[in-house]
């Protein structure tokens, strides 16, 4: 495909300023052209930063999208609207690559895989730590069937003072939630790709909001607004597939604990075992003994080829989205994988409001 493509960012805030610029500065065939959010001086610093000649800048989403010369919408905005804009830009024949979470409920992101296949256009959601190299090496062991048969597993979001106290993250309206649809969906997504499997049958949860109320805690992030902290400080779910494999998830912001491990998982299958505490480790036996091994992953690229370029997770994130819309690559994170991951932390939601199980 020799024709360049033209891209729009709808929602101008850190993450586009930070992940996706950095994301697309390694894409030479794009053009990044318009920008959009409800703070039009926002819209503007963007697009200076991207050094675009004459960009759109817009306020309103919907004037962006009608523009037919853009092939392609990063969505950067408040989870509560990652579908409404997605939707739109994938029925107007735009490709969409939208941040995570996918969705704030089940319905959204289906109704989103639904778009997308009914344009015939790509979408991918900004799962960035499946491209780290210990992710990565893992989970090539996972597909070469060194770990086994995978039945129980752990995702780790935890933060010990982490509460992220800039835009709307403590807002439950416009987030749909605090530390496990924000850093839990990252360790979930995780985890479920590693297994390679996408078939949640029993969903348990609890919620808990109890040191919200006390912001002089020593957060990383400096005090905030107890009556802005709408959201909870950490969740847990208890998860039951198909096949009878267990996955525990747990995730915070601010927790009383000696455990911080955010975006990791822990994997526990017939042959073998891995973490990711300080490195990846593999767990098994040899010989009648414990064997316990330590990757090195230092050396290389992504693709651990001496001498290789190195690409950030997000750089690596958006060269996968971008070659498939050019050369027609495989997409690494599959809008139907990341619905599953949005229907598993609903479920927690639910079952920690209800005190039940979810059962699909």
């Amino acid at each position: 495909m020799s024709k360049r493509l033209r891209v729009g960012i709808v929602g101008c805030g850190a993450i586009a300023a930070e992940k996706h610029f950095s994301g697309l500065s390694v894409i030479p065939e794009v053009d990044v052209v318009a920008f959009c959010d409800t703070i039009p001086e926002r819209a503007v610093k963007l697009g200076e930063k991207f050094g675009a000649k004459k960009p759109g800048i817009y306020e309103n989403y919907m004037d962006l999208i009608k523009d037919d010369s853009i092939d392609v919408i990063h969505v950067c905005t408040p989870n509560i609207s990652h579908a409404p804009i997605a939707i739109a830009a994938l029925k107007s024949g735009k490709h969409v690559i939208c941040e995570k979470p996918m969705a704030t409920t089940y319905k959204d992101a289906k109704a989103m895989c639904d778009a997308a296949i009914e344009a015939g256009k790509l979408l991918t959601i900004g799962y960035q730590y499946r491209c780290m190299s210990a992710p990565l090496y893992l989970k090539e062991m996972c597909e070469n069937d060194e770990l086994g048969e995978i039945y129980y597993a752990k995702a780790h979001a935890l933060r010990r003072r982490g509460v992220p106290t800039w835009g709307v993250f403590l807002n439950e309206e416009e987030q749909g939630g605090g530390p496990l649809i924000d850093i839990g969906t990252h360790a979930l997504d995780m985890t479920l790709w590693m297994m390679d499997n996408y078939k949640p049958k029993t969903v348990m949860g609890t919620v808990y909001k109890k040191l919200g109320d006390h912001p002089d805690c020593g957060n990383m992030f400096g005090p905030w607004d107890p009556n802005e902290y709408t959201v909870e400080d950490s969740a847990f779910g208890f998860v039951v597939m198909e096949n009878g494999a267990t996955i525990v998830l747990e995730s915070s912001w601010a927790l009383n604990t000696f455990e911080v491990h955010e975006a990791m998982c822990t994997l526990c299958g017939t042959k073998a075992g891995a973490d990711m505490r300080g490195g990846l480790r593999i767990a098994s036996d040899n010989h009648g003994k414990f064997y316990d091994s330590t990757p090195n992953l230092e050396e290389g690229g992504v693709a651990f080829v001496p001498g290789a370029k190195v690409l950030s997770p997000e750089q690596y994130e958006a060269r996968n989205f971008y070659d498939a819309i050019l050369y027609g690559a495989e997409l690494r994170v599959k809008p139907e994988q990341a619905l599953v991951v949005t229907q598993i932390l609903e479920a927690i939601y639910e079952s920690g409001k209800t005190g039940k199980p979810v059962t699909f």
